[in-house]
Parts: structure tokens; C-alpha cells; sequence
């Protein structure tokens, strides 16, 4: 099957999008040609939604896998799907994915400033619609070092950052030293082409999921929890402050 056209790496905000169905798999499942549901990756999990053909006919997408190495995105769906050559309008779970891009965003901001204030690096990372954690290179997450990070990151975020994402050749991006930082050089060799997020004056990182256009759009984080993953290893649990207001 031809390789599946990842609209959202383009365009986040697509909520709605146009697509015709080039294979089925035997766990009721459709390939696309174009899509703009994420697969999940990077710690952010698959988008969710529905399928409808032009007879009217509707199937929930109830997860969203990668498929093998030619670059297929699977769409799992509730029901037997419908044939190949299907002309098919797609609809995200809108409120589920801008909430997962507002936490992805946040994550980011969050990992420059533990970065910026303590030179700690990301040892891995999960997101979801509820709440988000980060794992660190630290010794000590104390109470007033918690603190300072949350003030810090709600500071950042409420200076409005612009947010915006391109791709670039792989040779490039090992070039670039914040790129490397961010562990680059872990990508399969595979990857030849590099999708970059930066937060204009704070952060740049290779990244591969969904992010709102601004950090406003994120409203603000609570810690809400620690948690030590060994010595050299704290985590962090946050919450988003709903006082974001959603993009048009």
C-alpha cells in the first residue's frame, strides 16, 4: 500500500479532512490516502473520531496505529470497513486532540525551563486528555524547586509564544546543537527528513506530534504530583488551568 499522507504534521488544526480508502486490514482496519488523524508518538496518544461515506454510512475510528515501513496509517474502526476505492470525509474528536496539543505544547515549555534552570535533560515523557508527566536527569525535586518550575513555566506561557513547526533534512538538523541536545542522533537511520517544533525565544526540539500556535492557547499547568524513578530520575505530574481560550 502507498504511504499515507500525514496531514496534521502540516496543519494541527485540521479538524475535518477529505480521503479515499487504499487498503483494509483483517482487524477492521483502513488505510487512507491523506489523514489528518495522528497515529501517536513522542508520548502523545492517537486521535480518535469518525469516517462517513457519501451514502451516509459512519464507522468511529477508535484508535490509529503506524503501519509497516512503507508509511501506511491504519484506522481501526467499530465495525467491518468499507472497500477500497471508498470516498470517505473524516472528523476528529475535536475537543480530545486541541486538549492533547495544549499538553504536548505545555511539555515543551516545561523542558526548557528544567533545562534552562538546572541543565537537566528529558529521560521520556506521556501525554494524555487528564494529565501529563515528564521524567528528568535530577536529583532532587524539593518542594520549593517544584515551585520555582511551575511559576517558571506558567511565566513562560503567559508571554504568548509564538509556536511553529517545518521539516528539514536530517543532515541539517544534526548541525543544529539544541537538536542534539534533544537526542537527534536516537532517531532510526531511516528517518531522513526531520520535523522541528520551536517556541520562539525559549525552545527547539525534533518532534513529531501536534502543538497549538501559541502558549497562550495552553492557559496554564499545575504540578500536581513527584515522583522519584531513581536517583538521577524525578518526575513530574501536571494538570492544565483552563483558562486558555481555543483557536478559531
Amino acid at each position: 500500500m502507498p504511504p499515507t499522507v500525514l496531514l496534521c504534521l502540516d496543519d494541527s488544526y485540521l479538524r475535518a479532512f477529505d480521503a479515499v480508502v487504499t487498503g483494509v486490514t483483517p482487524d477492521n482496519g483502513v488505510v487512507l490516502d491523506q489523514t489528518a488523524f495522528y497515529p501517536g508518538g513522542g508520548g502523545q496518544p492517537h486521535d480518535t473520531g469518525e469516517l462517513i461515506a457519501r451514502d451516509g454510512a459512519r464507522w468511529r475510528v477508535v484508535s490509529v496505529r503506524r503501519g509497516t515501513a512503507s508509511g501506511e496509517i491504519v484506522h481501526l474502526l467499530d465495525g467491518p470497513p468499507p472497500p477500497v476505492g471508498t470516498a470517505v470525509h473524516g472528523r476528529l474528536d475535536w475537543e480530545r486532540r486541541y486538549r492533547l496539543m495544549r499538553f504536548h505544547t505545555a511539555l515543551h515549555v516545561l523542558s526548557a525551563v528544567v533545562y534552562r534552570e538546572f541543565g537537566a535533560l528529558v529521560t521520556g515523557a506521556h501525554l494524555d486528555v487528564d494529565k501529563a508527566r515528564m521524567d528528568f536527569e535530577l536529583e532532587d525535586l524539593a518542594p520549593e524547586r517544584v515551585a520555582r518550575i511551575e511559576a517558571l513555566t506558567n511565566e513562560a506561557i503567559a508571554r504568548g509564544l509564538p509556536v511553529r513547526w517545518w521539516t528539514i533534512p536530517r543532515e541539517e538538523a544534526e548541525r543544529i546543537p539544541d537538536l542534539i541536545r534533544t537526542k537527534i542522533n536516537l532517531l532510526p537511520p531511516t528517518i531522513r527528513q526531520v520535523r522541528v517544533v520551536e517556541i520562539e525565544w525559549l525552545d527547539l526540539q525534533a518532534d513529531g506530534g501536534t502543538h497549538v500556535r501559541n502558549t497562550r492557547e495552553i492557559g496554564g499547568i499545575r504540578v500536581v504530583g513527584t515522583r522519584s524513578k531513581g536517583r538521577s530520575n524525578k518526575r513530574l505530574e501536571i494538570v492544565l488551568i483552563d483558562h486558555g481560550s481555543e483557536a478559531s
